[in-house]
């Protein structure tokens, strides 16, 4: 924290209050208000809280207007590169990247977890609906493990926190495997601990009692390099939720399974399975000039999916990296038509005068969309994967903030704009 302070002046009475400037290691200064309506008897109003910083946190930085991205000071760019998803994980948990050892440790901490609970497996997701929506499923099962797992519900002993993260992380890929396999009327795989991470989900995902599964290293490394880019994303909707759920001191599982739903939604977790309803739709790059001029019209409801972004001003630096991984997936497993509209699409966001201005740059799920359909991942499994890959940054905020002895319950407050007092009449005048 520096000296600098904020001085307001209230124009109603004359009085003015100081405001300490809170100095971040990088990115903005902040205004911290927590004193004002002791001194001003007022609250601040910020719709959506996009101008508000609800914690501190040392895991994640970015910088919308630069398109930077950075875990625990490491470049996204670099930890894709030279990193696998566990690795990443264990930095996000940790605060450094692990060494030779310590990562064999880890891996062997997460794998032999990845066995899910007899009871949860076959009684639990069986007894879903065979059209149930993964993400209902996936919701429903991670809040239940609390009642299959009680070692670890103590959240304030670091040792059964941690215990609680290995679970979370290394449960995730059997259970979405599960909820694909029900979907599909197969049954559930048993986990193979001495595969990789997302081999293990590939083979859980697509294999049967029937047949040796191959696992393919070029999707293997796709879904690890997918993995890493979605691994955490600073305060968004559903890292904010896991929070605010957290700090009531609910049990750790619970906290995940609300930051699950919130990821449902389609403008969070969901926004790549629109991208590619909106190609759908699109149909042809015949069609761009007509879909182009029914987005820049106020009055049209069409909208292109997969740009812009809330935070980023500039490309969003996840999607440079996703484009890419896209064309080493599509080269292994046949072009898809989708991706040569996309790259126009993208072509004319990057120079058309109308997108530039408005900064609406490709963001992380204009490709990804493309990368899962043509690894045969369906739709309705796409935001399950954005689930599997984030849940070690949901934890690892779950995590900070049960350490952080300044921890409250959140209580936002609100601006009441509905009826003044009034008295209840008799029922014989009402």
């Amino acid at each position: 924290m520096s000296d600098k302070k904020l001085t307001i002046s209230d124009n109603r009475n004359g009085d003015t209050f100081e405001l300490p400037i809170l100095t971040p290691t990088r990115g903005q200064e902040m205004v911290d208000i927590s004193s004002l309506p002791k001194q001003s008897g007022m609250f601040t109003y910020d719709p959506g809280f996009t101008a508000t910083g609800s914690t501190s946190s040392a895991i994640t930085f970015l910088d919308g207007d630069k398109g930077e991205l950075f875990y625990r000071g490491y470049p996204i760019e670099q930890l894709a590169e030279k990193c696998n998803y566990l690795e990443v994980c264990y930095l996000l948990l940790n605060g450094e990247l692990p060494n030779l050892d310590q990562s064999e440790q880890f891996n062997t901490q997460i794998m032999r977890r990845t066995m899910v609970a007899e009871n949860l497996r076959y009684g639990l997701m069986r007894s879903f609906n065979h059209d149930a929506h993964p993400m209902a499923m996936m919701t429903g099962v991670i809040g239940s493990l609390s009642a299959f797992y009680h070692e670890g519900m103590d959240i304030y002993n670091p040792e059964m926190r941690m215990l609680t993260a290995h679970r979370l992380i290394a449960k995730m890929p059997t259970i979405a495997a599960g909820c694909y396999k029900h979907n599909i009327g197969q049954p559930m795989q048993f986990p193979q601990n001495d595969l990789s991470y997302t081999g293990n989900l590939l083979k859980m995902m697509f294999g049967n009692p029937c047949e040796p599964y191959e696992i393919d290293p070029v999707a293997e490394k796709a879904l690890d390099i997918l993995f890493i880019l979605h691994a955490d994303h600073e305060q968004n909707a559903s890292t904010s939720t896991v929070r605010l759920a957290s700090s009531t001191g609910c049990n750790p599982y619970a906290a995940i399974a609300a930051g699950v739903a919130a990821l449902w939604g389609p403008a969070h977790g969901g926004a790549n399975e629109a991208v590619l309803t909106m190609l759908d739709e699109i149909g042809s790059v015949d069609n761009i000039d007509k879909y182009i001029a029914k987005a820049k019209d106020k009055n049209d409801p069409f909208r292109l999916m997969g740009f812009g972004h809330r935070v980023y001003k500039n490309y969003d630096p996840r999607a440079k990296l996703i484009k890419t991984v896209c064309h080493d997936v599509l080269a292994k497993y046949g072009n898809d038509p989708r991706l040569e509209l996309a790259m126009k699409l993208e072509e004319i966001a990057v120079t058309d005068e109308y997108f530039v201005e408005r900064k609406l740059y490709p963001n992380v799920d204009f490709y990804s969309g493309i990368i899962y359909a043509a690894l045969g991942i369906p739709v309705n499994m796409f935001t399950v994967m954005f689930t599997m890959a984030r849940t070690v940054g949901w934890i690892s905020h779950w995590n900070e903030m049960i350490e952080d002895p300044k921890m409250k319950i959140g209580r936002p407050r609100q601006l009441y704009t509905g009826k003044n007092m009034r008295n209840v009449p008799d029922m014989s005048d009402r």
